[in-house]
């Protein structure tokens, strides 16, 4: 990826779903006008799913799904579907390809959705091969209750008409979902307090402190940033304080002790709280940290899948804290990536990471998961907070 690449967390995730050669590869191909995916006419030739970025005109930066049939048999075959079952938790934009009105299978799959709050764009691939495509449209009109795209690869019939659609089931990306919301605007002085430790990558930044800076910058703020030892320095060369110190986490409790008392003081990860994920449930859940003891359950999940470092938060510093406060009794496990439990039973709470390299559909329905099975579910930025102390004296 270029430095000028949107982060596919960033990107609107588009996923074709349907039975094996509906066409759905070449679908993809034609909408996005790029061999994204290798087309064949033997049923099942994609087994995996497959991500492709792209930037299309209208649509912006968006990542396209190639998902396996959802009729694939066989052991393999099962496992190809429960990898598309796992594709419609990143899912902004699913697009149902059939091939005739025998959509069974197509409904089951659209339940899923429904209960997502995932729109879903219909399509009746193929139609150079119907003789009565208009018929069959209107058959499956009445059975799903929507009216589909006639849409032809071959003749390019019905592409223009399914880009308009994928427009007008855009998420919403408005500045009530931003990364710094209100507690900054044009011309307020922002501090970053960012240390350099083993956890930051030679020579780059990491990206939530890149997101967080490049949208300070679009609101016109007055930016500056320190390392953790040179706070104090950079406070008394500023003429005022600054109106909002935005700090790394893990150092949340130093700077909350040398900020001025006029600037509001939060963490890049409590940020990422409410940004990709639901900062009043976290905060509650954080809450029944006090209610923990040493034969507690908790679940840490982060969506990195580096391997582990001396100093990682989520596998390092976070258990270190829960074990010197409950005992080394406390139970803990820890997953990373798309590992992610579908039963949380007997976990009493769930610590998750700012989830930046998600989309925020995904961090939500592992939101979802976490409500329907009554399980208190918090973020590291916040975990940090409440264990210090300093909870209540933060915004976000």
């Amino acid at each position: 990826m270029s430095l000028q690449d949107t982060p596919r967390s960033n990107r609107t995730h588009i996923a074709l779903f349907g039975k094996r050669n509906s066409g759905k590869s070449s679908l993809i191909n034609a909408i996005t006008g790029q061999e994204v995916s290798v087309v064949s006419d033997v049923a099942g030739t994609t087994t995996d799913p497959v991500y492709k970025s792209m930037e299309i005109h209208g649509i912006g930066p968006c990542v396209f799904i190639d998902t396996a049939g959802f009729d694939d048999e066989g052991e393999l075959g099962n496992l190809r579907v429960k990898q598309t079952l796992k594709a419609t938790e990143r899912t902004d934009i699913a697009i149902m390809v059939c091939t005739d009105d025998n959509i069974e299978e197509e409904l089951r799959w659209q339940k899923v959705f429904t209960a997502k709050n995932t729109p879903v764009i219909w399509v009746l691939n193929k139609a150079d091969n119907l003789d009565n495509k208009t018929e069959t449209a209107l058959a499956i009109e009445k059975k799903c209750g929507t009216k589909p795209v006639i849409a032809s690869t071959l003749t390019k019939e019905g592409i223009d008409e399914i880009r308009k659609a994928l427009i007008e089931n855009q998420p919403d990306n408005s500045s009530d979902n931003s990364i710094i919301g209100n507690l900054a605007g044009e011309n307020d002085t922002v501090l970053l307090v960012m240390p350099q430790d083993i956890q930051a990558p030679k020579g780059r930044l990491i990206l939530p402190q890149v997101q967080t800076l490049r949208e300070l910058l679009d609101k016109k703020c007055l930016v500056m940033s320190c390392t953790t030892d040179k706070l104090e320095a950079m406070l008394k060369a500023m003429v005022n304080p600054p109106k909002l110190i935005i700090t790394d986490s893990q150092v949340f409790k130093t700077v909350f002790e040398l900020k001025p008392k006029e600037s509001i003081l939060t963490s890049f990860s409590v940020l990422f709280a409410k940004h990709k994920g639901d900062i009043d449930f976290f905060v509650e859940g954080a809450r029944t940290i006090g209610k923990l003891n040493n034969n507690s359950k908790v679940l840490i999940a982060e969506a990195c899948t580096h391997a582990p470092l001396t100093e990682d938060i989520g596998r390092e510093k976070i258990p270190a804290m829960l074990r010197k406060r409950f005992g080394n009794d406390i139970h803990i496990d820890i997953v990373s990536g798309h590992d992610f439990p579908e039963n949380l039973d007997g976990y009493d709470l769930i610590i998750h990471c700012g989830a930046c390299m998600f989309n925020r559909k995904f961090m939500m329905n592992r939101v979802a998961k976490a409500k329907e099975q009554n399980i208190p579910m918090t973020n590291y930025g916040v975990t940090i907070a409440y264990i210090q102390g300093i909870l209540d004296y933060i915004e976000y």
